[in-house]
Parts: C-alpha cells; sequence; structure tokens
C-alpha cells in the first residue's frame, strides 16, 4: 500500500523538500521508499531493517512524466516493462481498457541517467519511476495527487519557479504552457540508408516521453530540405530537427539563408541534428564541446530537442566564381576531399567508406598546385566604417560595371542576387552606396532564376581582385588544405580539439607536397585521438593556423575536388569568412 508521510513547505535552498511520500514495495517484506520531490531532482530513500541508501535522479536527467490508468486485468502483465508507443494514451482514464476495479493512479517518470565506469565509455541509461498512488478510495482523489506531483515536476523540467502555495492550488485542470511544435526533416538514404529508423525507433519514443508535439517530413529528392526550408511557414515551429548526415544540415542551413527574413529566422529557428549520415561531424562536435556521452550516438541529439537548451554557433560564408554557401563545418581541397567525394560509390558502408579510400588514395597519392592566401587571427578585418551591411534597394542607377578602378566595385553574391541572376547587384566600398545593373531584356525576369542567396553582406574583397598586405600568401604544391571550424570532421576524426562552436576562428591545415606517405598515414591515424597535433608541431611541411578568413587560387590547368561541408562545388577560386555566432544550434 502507499501512505503518504506529509508536505514540507519549500525554501529557497535546493535541498528543501517540495513533496514527500512513502511507497512501499510489494515484492519486497519491510523495504520502503521515501520519494522527496527537491528542486535540483527526485531524492529516492531506500530503507530495510538493515540499512538506508539513497539515490537522486538529476531534474536535468528527467525528460517528462505522465499519469496513467491501469488496464484491465487480462491486458496487464506485471513484469512487462511500459510500452514506448502510442499505446500509452490507451490508459487514461477515460480509455475503455481501464480498470474500474482498481482506484490507482500512476505516475511514470522518463529520466536519462549518466551512467560512469571505469574502463568503459560514459553513457546514459533510459530509467522509469513509477509511483502508484493509491491513498484514497476513489480514482479521482488519487489522480489528483499524482498530478500535483507531475505538475511540479514539468514544471522543475522547464525551469519554473515552484513555491508551496503553487502546489497546493495545483489541480486537475492545470495547463502548462503549450509547446510549439517541432520540425523533422528526415532523410532516409543518409549514411547506410538508416535514416526513417533511427526516428522510428530511437528519436519518437523520447519526444513521446517528454509530450513534445512534432511534424515528420521524409525528404524525397536532393535538396528538398533546401526547397522545404526556404519555401514554408517557419513561424509554426520552435526548431528544426535533422534526421541525417552533414548534407542535410548543409540543406537546412542554407535554405534559412534563401529566405528573405533569413536574419529573423536563423535567430529564432535553432537547428539540432540526429546522426544518421557517415560523417556526423556536427552531431559529434556538439556532443564532444557539451561533455555528452556519444554512446548511443543518437540520445544527445534527442535531449538536446527535449530540453531545448540553445546556442550560438559561428557560420561561414563561401565564396565560389557562380556562387555563395553558408557553412558549419569545413571547405576542403585535396586529400580528404578526394577521399569524401570518390568513396561515395561506398555509401552503403556507412563511415567505413572514409577508411577503404583513403588507403587507396594514400597508395595513388596526388598533390595540388596552387596559391593559399589567409588572413591570421590577430588581424582584424579591415571594413570601411561607413559601409552599410543593409539590403540593397533595387531600381534604376547609373551602370557602374565599366568602372576602371577594381577596389571602388565588386560583385556582390551575397545578400539578394544569386550570381546567376539577372540582376547584379554591385557593392561600393569606397563611397557605401549600394547599386545595381539590370539587364534590358524584357518579360519576367524570375522565371529562371535561381533561388536568391541572402545573408549578411561579405567584408573581403571581391574574388576576382588581388589581395595584400595584411593577408599572408603561400604558392606551392600541397597534398591538403582543409579549414574547419568545427573539433570533429567525423564521428572518429578529431580534427581540432580546441575548437569551439562559437570562438570565432578558422582552422586552416596545409599539408605540403613532399610529405611522406609514411607521415601523411601517421597523421591520418592521429586523427581519431587528436594525437595528429603532436605531430603537426615536428613537421614543417604541415601546418595547422588559426585564421579568420582564407582564399584558394587552384591551378587553373588542373583538376581536383573542393568541397563546403562535404558536398562538390566547382573546381576554382574560393573564399571563405567566419561569421561568429550567427547560427542557432540545440545542445544537450
Amino acid at each position: 500500500m502507499t501512505t503518504i508521510e506529509g508536505i514540507k513547505i519549500e525554501t529557497p535552498n535546493q535541498n528543501k523538500i517540495l513533496l514527500e511520500e512513502t511507497f512501499y514495495v510489494l515484492t519486497k517484506k519491510n523495504c520502503v521508499f521515501r520519494v522527496r520531490l527537491l528542486k535540483k531532482g527526485l531524492s529516492l530513500v531506500k530503507e530495510n531493517e538493515s540499512h538506508l541508501k539513497e539515490q537522486l535522479i538529476p531534474i536535468n536527467d528527467i525528460i517528462g512524466c505522465r499519469c496513467l490508468r491501469s488496464k484491465k486485468p487480462e491486458r496487464s502483465c506485471s513484469c512487462q516493462s511500459l510500452p514506448r508507443s502510442t499505446s500509452l494514451k490507451v490508459v487514461e482514464e477515460n480509455s475503455v481498457e481501464l480498470d474500474d476495479s482498481d482506484a490507482s493512479a500512476y505516475l511514470y517518470i522518463y529520466a536519462y541517467l549518466l551512467q560512469k565506469a571505469k574502463g568503459t565509455p560514459n553513457r546514459r541509461e533510459r530509467t522509469i519511476i513509477t509511483l502508484r498512488f493509491r491513498s484514497f478510495d476513489k480514482f479521482e482523489d488519487n489522480h489528483r495527487e499524482a498530478q500535483r506531483w507531475r505538475t511540479a515536476i514539468k514544471k522543475l523540467i522547464n525551469g519554473d519557479h515552484v513555491s508551496y502555495s503553487q502546489i497546493i492550488d495545483f489541480s486537475l485542470s492545470h495547463k502548462f504552457k503549450e509547446n510549439k511544435r517541432l520540425l523533422v526533416l528526415c532523410n532516409p538514404k543518409s549514411g547506410a540508408g538508416r535514416g526513417k529508423s533511427i526516428f522510428q525507433q530511437k528519436i519518437a519514443p523520447i519526444l513521446q516521453e517528454a509530450e513534445i508535439p512534432y511534424d515528420l517530413h521524409i525528404t524525397k529528392y536532393a535538396n528538398f530540405a533546401r526547397e522545404f526550408v526556404r519555401t514554408s511557414n517557419l513561424y509554426q515551429w520552435s526548431g528544426i530537427i535533422v534526421v541525417g548526415g552533414d548534407g542535410v544540415v548543409f540543406e537546412v542551413i542554407n535554405g534559412l539563408f534563401e529566405r528573405w527574413d533569413w536574419s529573423e529566422n536563423v535567430k529564432a529557428i535553432p537547428v539540432g541534428v540526429v546522426p544518421g549520415g557517415s560523417g556526423n561531424g556536427l552531431a559529434r562536435s556538439i556532443a564532444y564541446q557539451s561533455g555528452e556521452p556519444y554512446i548511443p550516438s543518437t540520445l544527445p541529439s534527442a535531449l538536446a530537442a527535449i530540453k531545448c537548451k540553445v546556442v550560438p554557433m559561428d557560420l561561414v560564408r563561401v565564396e565560389t566564381t557562380s556562387q555563395i554557401l553558408f557553412s558549419f563545418l569545413s571547405v576542403g581541397w585535396g586529400f580528404i576531399s578526394d577521399v569524401d567525394i570518390e568513396s561515395e560509390r561506398l555509401r552503403i558502408l556507412g563511415g567505413q567508406r572514409f577508411n577503404i579510400w583513403s588507403v587507396a588514395r594514400l597508395i595513388g597519392l596526388r598533390s595540388y598546385r596552387g596559391k593559399i592566401w589567409y588572413l591570421p587571427a590577430n588581424t582584424p578585418m579591415n571594413i570601411p566604417k561607413d559601409v552599410e551591411l543593409s539590403p540593397i534597394n533595387i531600381g534604376s542607377s547609373p551602370d557602374i560595371s565599366t568602372s576602371t578602378d577594381h577596389h571602388a566595385t565588386r560583385q556582390r553574391l551575397d545578400s539578394w542576387y544569386s550570381a546567376n541572376s539577372r540582376r547584379t547587384a554591385y557593392f561600393s566600398a569606397n563611397e557605401s552606396t549600394f547599386q545595381s545593373t539590370a539587364d534590358h531584356e524584357t518579360g519576367d525576369s524570375t522565371s529562371k532564376e535561381k533561388p536568391r542567396m541572402y545573408g549578411p553582406a561579405s567584408q573581403l574583397p571581391c574574388l576576382t581582385v588581388a589581395l595584400e598586405s595584411p593577408w599572408v600568401c603561400v604558392e606551392g604544391k600541397y597534398l591538403m588544405v582543409h579549414a574547419s571550424y568545427q573539433s570533429h570532421l567525423s564521428e572518429d576524426c578529431l580534427f581540432v580539439p580546441d575548437a569551439k562552436l562559437n570562438d570565432g576562428l578558422i582552422w586552416l591545415l596545409i599539408i605540403h607536397a613532399g610529405t611522406k606517405r609514411s607521415q601523411l598515414l601517421q597523421f591520418l591515424l592521429g586523427l581519431s585521438t587528436g594525437a595528429h597535433l603532436n605531430f603537426i608541431s615536428k613537421h614543417s611541411k604541415i601546418q595547422l593556423l588559426p585564421v579568420k578568413a582564407f582564399r584558394l587560387e587552384p591551378d587553373p590547368s588542373e583538376q581536383g575536388y573542393i568541397t563546403v561541408d562535404g558536398e562538390l562545388v566547382e573546381y576554382g577560386p574560393i573564399q571563405a569568412e567566419i561569421f561568429p555566432e550567427l547560427g542557432r544550434v540545440m545542445v544537450p
């Protein structure tokens, strides 16, 4: 049976008791649990004849709780665990399957507890605490008491202030602030093609336990997520959960910047990442920097979506000769990009495809000639103070495209029009004016245009303009040039252990030609643990530089691959600059 010991008044101290009851374990003689609700969590004090044992379930580890009612005896089993599906709803008080003879109310509390053990990685384990309220003869009275506990717990989970007077006033009619729905974009073909099953088996049950509503959309073709984000009314959702690889995250972020209201949406709609691809660099970086166990890999992302804790993330504006992109992970040229693109034929193998193709590329090692320009991290970005970084005012204006001063104008590929637009905007760095040139073709000029790319204005010279001091130029042959702004490039590639989500830095790796295969192999093997950093300090042909911006100018007579967040872009000049804290991501 269950007896109520009493209720104590709360004080500001985290250890003061908000609610307290005593529960007896029927399967064990003389075993009593004294359950206390504190501001910091749920205290379970086990009492028996020999000793006392206390366990604290931190409130941060509790994701939700529900009041349920038992089913009919012929459909229940005392040894069966709580089902994790929509069948939970059939045991509500108005269910036709409820057991009228049982007046008890059951409070199910769902928690994911951090388990630490020597010699094994930390991990979280799902735990259900079941409290049975049956002090009263009527179900309504027991249900009211269970609901009082549920309301107090959910308020603590949400970070709301809970006082004793509030607890006394909690009733069955208490309404919680309704959460906005989450938008879930799932790529069923990511990685080894497990995206849909990952969501159904790993994520949906957790969202249900936390009573988080969501709308699920399955991507149907390449750039579906990008188009969906660009054209949908995003204000109906509190955030976007991406189930898939880094490619889908890339689509979502660039879809946000293809909206005219990009500034509001980038700040208001955070992005959460559930790893389901081959690389999963961003998901691994978020867990690493949050100190959250990555076993299982989907759990940190699910907890992040539930807790709705949002932090700013740096984004990098990337400019090529034909397009503007916004990047969250990396820009690559050489070895890693070759492996990334050429191993696509082995996608069914998941992340192992990178290891297999790395061996092939080591055997047939390639080098590329070109120039690398970079702006060191301790160098300020030189942009005139009178430059107005506001949207372009499109209208009739003089044609400035014939200007002889190549420093006076730069083709503006960012804020309103893509490079392929029939209207090309120009940005004057000297006179701080925005002008445009419109061609003289008749008819609808937007019918064949690619989506316009919005976003913050560039602070760099035009891609066709020569760079000067304080830019640093290195010319030669390279095995690899890779710029990253996250700690991990993939789940098992700890590229820059010191990188943060919002440190305002690009980490530029340069490996010069002449590096031996054995040295490159040793470097690659060290990427899994970060040991490659010690290798870098001993070899002059390998550099890792913190920068704010860079430009790559491959030799036009050669062919190769350049990637942005693992996505192939045209081979040719490319430059990038960091925009600190431009994006928003969910963290656990």
